[in-house]
């Protein structure tokens, strides 16, 4: 077979140059015959390197992966080559339509990129001559000094409302709970809650009756405005410690 001759061209890629091969011998880009492709590839960079031209690697990387690509598609299961082929053909597709894109643009141009001159010294009067209204000055100072503030820390009374205020534990609001109902033998849900003197300290206070009352420390009686807090002595069923005294 006689060698097939072409044509020296400086193409921009591998891909321009598989581009070449397809329209030069009227190839199907969507159904590429890897094993003709491969042979006209190889042969034209076989030329490139008798010319002793240079060669840049992407075109021997390129060669490999058609070389791998028709390989794999001799063996009995290829379901990898026409994986590899899928993804080659949709390369090709987007180049070529790069391609045709960048050679529109260029025709629309009309040129105009090939025109190259020396900045030009422009001569302009520079004293700024807008009149403004003191409103206007007044709002574009404050915007200005606005950008300036916002990039500070925050001032030490943002903090005030939220460093004073006293956080309520609820173990020491549940121990107090219980000493009132040690004394008094009942209260009221409504009473202790009535009682609380800040956000934290109700929070406190309705988690604490929910604590006591899971751990049968106390037991509920009543509904609504009469739900009240007792002593659970069901708990102990009158038990006596070590000392002789009885548990509650």
């Amino acid at each position: 077979m006689d060698r097939p001759q072409y044509k020296t061209e400086v193409f921009e890629g591998p891909l321009d140059l598989l581009l070449h091969l397809i329209s030069k011998h009227k190839l199907n880009i969507n159904d590429i015959p890897i094993f003709e492709l491969v042979e006209q590839y190889i042969a034209y960079v076989q030329m490139m390197q008798d010319d002793n031209m240079e060669i840049a690697s992407e075109f021997l990387e390129m060669a490999a992966r058609l070389v791998y690509i028709k390989t794999v598609s001799l063996l009995p299961v290829y379901e990898e080559a026409e994986t590899l082929k899928r993804e080659l053909t949709g390369e090709l597709i987007e180049y070529q339509a790069c391609k045709i894109m960048a050679k529109k643009l260029s025709e629309q141009s009309g040129g105009i990129d090939k025109m190259i001159r020396l900045p030009q010294e422009v001569e302009a009067d520079m004293t700024y001559s807008r009149l403004h209204d003191a409103l206007e000055l007044y709002t574009a100072y404050v915007n200005a000094a606005g950008k300036k503030l916002r990039n500070l820390p925050p001032a030490e009374d943002s903090f005030k409302e939220i460093v004073e205020k006293a956080v309520v534990s609820v173990s020491l609001k549940i121990d107090s709970i219980y000493s009132i109902v040690m004394k008094t033998g009942r209260i009221k849900v409504f009473d202790i809650f009535s009682m609380a003197k800040s956000r934290s300290e109700l929070v406190a206070s309705f988690l604490a009756v929910l604590e006591m009352a899971k751990n049968n420390r106390v037991k509920l009686t009543g509904e609504n405005e009469e739900l009240s807090i007792e002593l659970n002595f069901d708990e102990n069923n009158g038990e006596t410690d070590e000392n002789g005294k009885e548990e509650t």
